[in-house]
């Protein structure tokens, strides 16, 4: 007859004050933003973000200095049209780093561990997207906001009209990264095989603005003007490019935008239902991922 011992090795009990969750849920935002960018993680996983943020600085700096070498004040680029000027780097870098922070912890089947402690799944998910979104602004916003202290420098005629159009930059930013966050998690989501999940990502940004493009220039070929504007929602950079173009007061870097401040309110409304059906799809993914 076996006779059970339990054994005393020593570990300390925690007798102090317990967090919460709402502790829990900023830890997991400052865990996964820092990841983005290889912050914590080896040498290698900090090469491709890193250098992704300096090409998106080049042009700002460059422009600063054509600005105060040939007093231009008119060179220095529009504030709400410099994330679509670098598009294709800033699609990259989604592509890169969403299977980082959304397919991770499926690949590895580590999600049941968060759940075991006091956080929900609506925590889980807005965390990591409030992260992906951090880094997104932080990426797009910091050169535009170059741009700007770099035309108060270089003495560029300054008017609250300058400060307003900086104002809409940023906030064009933070739509564009809400966005492509939304976009880019959910994607690489349901693709845990991180080169799938780039590659899919690649495709649903690149060959979706290419596509459109296309489609628009048969539009505009044949005549149907605003079928062309309309078309402009069915791919990210257009879809805030008509908001900032249409609400904001910014220039338009697309083709061709719906007409009005009616296709404008269309293209927020977009937006917000693109972010609020991200947010429904991870809940129910990583909940699923949370069960097995």
């Amino acid at each position: 007859m076996s006779v059970s011992t339990i054994h005393d090795i020593g570990y300390r009990h925690y007798d102090g004050k317990r967090l919460g969750r709402a502790y829990v849920t900023r830890s997991m935002f400052v865990h996964n933003l820092r990841a983005t960018y290889g912050l914590g993680r080896p040498a290698r996983a900090k090469v491709m973000p890193f250098v992704l943020a300096g090409i998106m600085m080049l042009p700002a700096v460059g422009d600063i200095a054509v600005v105060a070498i040939a007093k231009q004040p008119k060179a220095l680029f529009a504030y709400t049209r410099y994330q679509f000027m670098l598009q294709l780097i800033i699609s990259i870098f989604v592509a890169t780093q969403a299977p980082v922070l959304a397919s991770r912890e499926i690949r590895f089947h580590v999600v049941p561990l968060y759940f075991s402690r006091p956080t929900g799944h609506l925590d889980f998910v807005l965390a990591k997207l409030g992260a992906f979104t951090t880094a997104l602004f932080a990426l797009t916003a910091v050169p535009i906001t170059t741009l700007y202290i770099g035309g108060l420098v270089t003495q560029v005629p300054h008017s609250g009209k300058q400060l307003a159009h900086f104002l809409g930059g940023l906030a064009g930013c933070l739509l564009l990264s809400l966005v492509l966050a939304a976009i880019g998690m959910v994607v690489a989501a349901f693709t845990p095989r991180r080169g799938f999940g780039v590659a899919a990502v690649i495709a649903v940004l690149v060959v979706s603005s290419a596509l459109v493009s296309i489609l628009q220039g048969i539009t505009e070929h044949t005549g149907h003007w605003t079928l062309s504007g309309w078309l402009a929602l069915f791919t990210p950079f257009n879809l805030v490019d008509t908001v900032s173009y249409r609400l904001l007061g910014g220039p338009m870097s697309a083709p061709s935008a719906p007409p009005g401040t009616g296709g404008g309110l269309a293209a927020l409304a977009l937006c917000a239902a693109i972010v609020l059906g991200a947010v429904a799809v991870l809940y129910a993914r990583f909940r699923k991922a949370g069960l097995s």
